[in-house]
């Protein structure tokens, strides 16, 4: 017999621990860290079905948008790199193939650490008139290469799954609305599919993309009180036009460069999130829509009754089919552990129903349901099984989607002075909103002042929320007048 599998701490208590043995071997088999080459993870089988649906909802919500599917290869000249001078930056991130076999190669190709040099190059060459605009393109199930310091599952890694828009328009208000409609994508896929809360912030001057005119992120907040960027929209303005000569003619037939844009949600990182802010003591607790398993079906058997089992099993085998017509994914869960073993494991990856089959329920033409976040046994009749299994989902989602949302609306506190966010950041787990003098490069100093007294960052002001400052605030580190509201937090 296999070991009871299970988690051995309590998240509230040792959500660092907690959070890694839900992830690897002791819980739910998401990744492996033992692959050999320091800051690469792989995904296993469970977590990739996760990954994949969340692909799915973003894919399905793009193309929606009238984004077209592409895909570029995974390396990328270096010069190409170099055009840009401020997202050269990214250098120093770089991993570098410099031969191929025995032999060196003549120019260094680095492996994709983000897709803007590898296709504003090609973009310059497809783009020709006004009417090849708006072009709105995506990649989606691709890999990009970082040379990360330190690597965590689905929080770091050198190499990790990637998605990511490249839009661009004939003028800036165009850019714009695309801006916001991302911010629409983000609240239905992560808000309202998978139940993650978030706010939208656009980051200060100093914190933006390498690039970028102006920065937009999504960033949610963990149980140990960091906040964590799950998705980024960028406002490249007209930067990488300029530097990459992508223009159209105009219709004053006038050549002009395009303003452009790119969004992308952090894929692995929306897993990181789901984990932590939906799991519990016992494991993992998923939304319907991502879980890779919807029903597990256990039956009860006894060792002293085999013509009851027989009917047992005869009677789960029908039910399994049955489910599977009604649309969902469904495990009979058929292995030699004992019923308690399979209820642990069920919960352990999430599942979020599971139905419990014995003599009792053959006779009856009945199944005992349980649903994973409230765990109160049903009993259900077949011929109404179809509309409860509907039912308990959508329970489950109401419930997952209640807690988190408390949770969030919990964790943002308010500081006025300086002594007051020390005190808040070191005792409240969570964004702290305070008085700040301004985001653009002149602010950083003070952003450093508060990263010194209290390791948190300036994360950047609520978009799509017109914050007021009273008059006669004072900026929270340098005495100033105020201009703006920021929340600040500790970060991954």
């Amino acid at each position: 017999m296999i070991e009871k599998p299970g988690i051995t701490v309590k998240k509230a208590e040792n959500f660092s621990e907690w959070y890694s043995q839900v992830c690897l071997e002791q819980g739910a088999h998401l990744a492996d860290i033992r692959y050999g080459v320091q800051g690469f993870i792989v995904i296993r089988p469970y977590g990739f079905h996760i990954l994949r649906k969340i692909y799915e909802l973003f894919e399905e919500a793009v193309e929606a948008d009238c984004h077209e599917p592409m895909l570029f290869p995974s390396v990328i000249p270096e010069e190409n790199l170099q055009k840009e001078k401020e997202h050269a930056g990214f250098v120093p991130e770089v991993f570098w193939i410099t031969e191929a076999g025995s032999t060196k190669l003549e120019r260094r190709i680095a492996l994709r650490p983000t897709g803007e040099t590898a296709i504003y190059p090609l973009y310059s060459l497809w783009l020709r008139s006004y009417k090849d605009l708006p072009l709105k393109h995506y990649q989606s199930r691709i890999t990009v290469f970082r040379n990360e310091m330190t690597t965590r599952p689905f929080l770091r890694g050198r190499e990790f799954s990637f998605f990511e828009t490249h839009d661009a328009f004939q003028t800036h208000d165009e850019a714009i609305i695309q801006i916001k409609t991302d911010l629409t994508i983000m609240k239905d896929v992560i808000e309202n599919k998978l139940m993650i809360p978030f706010y939208f912030f656009k980051r200060p001057q100093w914190d933006r993309f390498k690039g970028a005119d102006d920065t937009y992120v999504s960033d949610t907040l963990l149980p140990d009180g960091k906040r964590l960027q799950i998705s980024s929209t960028h406002d490249l303005g007209t930067r990488f036009a300029h530097a990459y000569d992508i223009k159209f003619k105009d219709t004053d037939s006038e050549e002009k460069y395009v303003y452009q844009t790119c969004f992308g949600p952090g894929i692995v990182r929306i897993i990181a999130a789901l984990i932590s802010i939906h799991g519990d003591d016992t494991g993992l607790v998923l939304p319907s829509i991502v879980a890779p398993i919807t029903v597990v079906i256990v039956p009860i058997l006894f060792t002293d009754k085999p013509e009851k089992n027989k009917l047992v099993t005869d009677f789960c085998k029908k039910l399994e089919k049955k489910i599977k017509e009604f649309g969902y994914t469904v495990r009979f869960d058929d292995t030699e552990q004992s019923p308690g073993f399979k209820f642990n494991q069920g919960e352990l990856v999430g599942i979020p129903l599971r139905l419990e089959v014995g003599p009792k329920e053959v006779d009856s033409n009945t199944v005992t349901l349980v649903r994973r976040t409230a765990r109160l046994k049903t009993k259900v009749e077949l011929t109404k099984l179809a509309d409860e299994l509907r039912n308990q989902l959508t329970l489950l989602d109401g419930e997952i989607k209640a807690k988190a949302t408390a949770y969030f609306k919990d964790n943002t506190k308010n500081a006025a002075v300086m002594e007051d966010l020390v005190s808040v950041i070191e005792n409240h787990r969570g964004f702290v909103k305070v008085p700040f003098c301004s985001v653009t490069i002149e602010g950083e100093k003070c952003a450093d002042e508060i990263k010194k007294l209290t390791t948190a960052i300036v994360c950047g002001t609520s978009y799509g929320n017109d914050e007021k400052v009273p008059r006669g605030t004072k900026c929270i580190a340098c005495g100033k007048g105020a201009k703006h509201i920021v929340y600040v937090a500790k970060t991954y």
